[in-house]
């Protein structure tokens, strides 16, 4: 019978892609992760793993394991919840969501886990799309999106609201047309998706945010209005993003003649059961969102 713990161990190296962060993420030490991938493939008699030094990749069997094996330790995940204790306030809950929500929510997540030390949030950020994937493929608990997912596997219920804002260095008088063209865009992993929904609103001249010079990009969220405090150009992002910035005298945020609002879904794996400290986080997050 095969060994569920290799089995675990195998996935999660699979999904991390990396043997210390696959340690980590199993609190366990790196040789002990690969002494459960060796004992797996001496016990199915196949390399799982093809080894390039550090670096590795999936031969034909580990392929075709690791598609196989995600449904039973989803099945065997399941079975433990319908049958064993499930205390509200104990446990790991992983929580992702896009970095304005994070920046809103996280604070208050870390106050909840400090009010009950037992329970353990794994907080991340990413935009939508890579919340969505995790979500599919059980790498979080729970998420927060700001689009609906496409996925059938892929449950999403709006919870709130959240405005977008133009933002401008504090120099520029008005967000006329030209003036924006001017500054270019300074963009970030939802920064097209967030333009096409305010500024296609807004201005008669636009079709998509690729029209603007692109003037920077960043992916951490506290750093994308650093630039335009900096006058190099103009973004598009969430209050909660803008309200977190700590040098507000820098920049301008323009109001326009139609304000747009987001829709904020929580999203979960359909067909899985909310654990009882899952739905403490969801409450929590709700409280704050």
């Amino acid at each position: 019978m095969m060994n569920v713990n290799w089995l675990r161990s195998f996935c999660t190296l699979v999904e991390e892609g990396h043997f210390t962060r696959t340690a980590e993420r199993l609190h366990m030490t790196q040789s002990g992760v690969s002494q459960h991938v060796r004992k797996l493939e001496e016990q199915l008699g196949t390399e799982l793993l093809v080894r390039q030094g550090k670096q590795f990749s999936l031969s034909g069997a580990g392929e075709r394991l690791y598609a196989e094996a995600q449904g039973i330790l989803l099945a065997l995940s399941n079975l433990e919840l319908a049958v064993v204790e499930d205390p509200p306030y104990e446990g790991g809950v992983r929580v992702m969501s896009p970095g304005s929500v994070g920046l809103k929510l996280y604070p208050q997540l870390l106050a909840l886990q400090h009010k009950y030390p037992k329970l353990t949030i794994d907080y991340r950020f990413a935009p939508n799309s890579g919340v969505e994937h995790a979500i599919a493929e059980s790498a979080v608990d729970i998420g927060f999106m700001t689009t609906k997912s496409t996925l059938a596997d892929v449950s999403c219920t709006p919870v709130a609201e959240e405005a977008l804002l133009l933002v401008t260095p504090a120099t520029v008088e008005d967000a006329e047309w030209e003036t924006l063209m001017a500054l270019g865009f300074i963009d970030h992993p939802d920064g097209s998706h967030h333009a096409n929904l305010l500024l296609g609103a807004n201005y008669r001249e636009f079709q998509h945010s690729n029209l603007f010079p692109r003037k920077g990009f960043s992916n951490q969220i506290g750093l994308i209005l650093e630039p335009v405090s900096m006058g190099l150009g103009f973004t598009v992002l969430p209050a909660h993003a803008v309200e977190a910035f700590p040098k507000p005298e820098l920049i301008k945020v323009h109001q326009l003649a139609h304000p747009v609002r987001e829709t904020l879904y929580l999203c979960a794996l359909r067909h899985r059961p909310l654990q009882k400290r899952m739905e403490t986080v969801i409450a929590e997050a709700k409280r704050w969102l």
